[in-house]
């Protein structure tokens, strides 16, 4: 069992990674020859031109059992995976951490994802079989634009809760109106009305707030890739969650 993890702007959080895991889950680091003064030559690291398209080459040839985006830019990165896995959009499902140590997943996240009541099922269903391999209850609270009372104060939040009271009644869930507070108390699985908000709610959180960001599975290929921010100082989280999965 090998996890790649790839290592681009920000090469000495990756290498504090490998520092930190490697002796107990085997890492290999993909990174471009300019970061090469980071790491000592060896099978755990391989230089390449093109970091990015090598990792998710790797993935898909069984060279390494997981991937880690690490600190490689976001677009060429998610470019080669959508490319060599044959789908038109990803699906990522975050598992963050408030500041004061409550877990929990929350989809969607990409600005692009999670625009219909199908696409939310979609994200809702795949949360739900991902949830127990991270510790939390796949119990699933889906949110709205505002309260039941607050129907007729605005056409796009009226949309908002009608969409989530379908997708809790065909997914057997919970409405959980806008309590996003409340909710993640006792529901391990956040949807969001849209994944514009949902990447509001991950930023506000993590940038903002003092939560953990532990990184984004993406759901809808066959292999496990773990979506990160290259802002992170360590990966080890990202790590841990990549291990989790393989072990499902």
């Amino acid at each position: 069992m090998v996890i790649g993890i790839g290592a681009g702007t920000n090469p000495e959080s990756v290498r504090t990674t490998m520092e930190r895991c490697s002796k107990t889950v085997p890492l290999r680091c993909f990174t471009h020859p300019d970061n090469r003064a980071y790491f000592s030559d060896g099978d755990d690291v391989v230089y390449t031109t093109v970091p990015e398209e090598a990792l998710v080459q790797a993935l898909f040839s069984g060279d390494i059992d997981a991937a880690i985006r690490g600190s490689l830019p976001s677009s060429s990165t998610l470019s080669a995976l959508k490319q060599v896995a044959g789908v038109s959009r990803l699906e990522r499902i975050a598992f963050l951490e408030t500041g004061d140590g409550i877990r929990f997943l929350l989809a969607p996240v990409g600005v692009d994802e999670g625009w219909t009541v199908d696409e939310k099922l979609s994200l809702l269903t795949r949360a739900r079989t991902m949830a127990p391999a991270f510790g939390v209850t796949d119990r699933v609270a889906v949110l709205s634009g505002g309260r039941l009372g607050d129907i007729g104060r605005h056409p796009v939040v009226d949309k908002t809760i009608a969409d989530a009271e379908e997708v809790a009644a065909r997914a057997g869930c919970d409405h959980a109106e806008i309590l996003i507070e409340s909710a993640v108390r006792s529901h391990g699985v956040i949807i969001a009305p849209d994944g514009i908000s949902g990447n509001l709610i991950f930023r506000t959180l993590c940038l903002l707030g003092g939560g953990v960001a532990h990184g984004a599975p993406v759901a809808n290929i066959d292999r496990i890739f773990v979506d990160t921010s290259r802002a992170s100082s360590d990966y080890s989280n990202s790590v841990f969650i990549a291990n989790s999965l393989i072990k499902k």
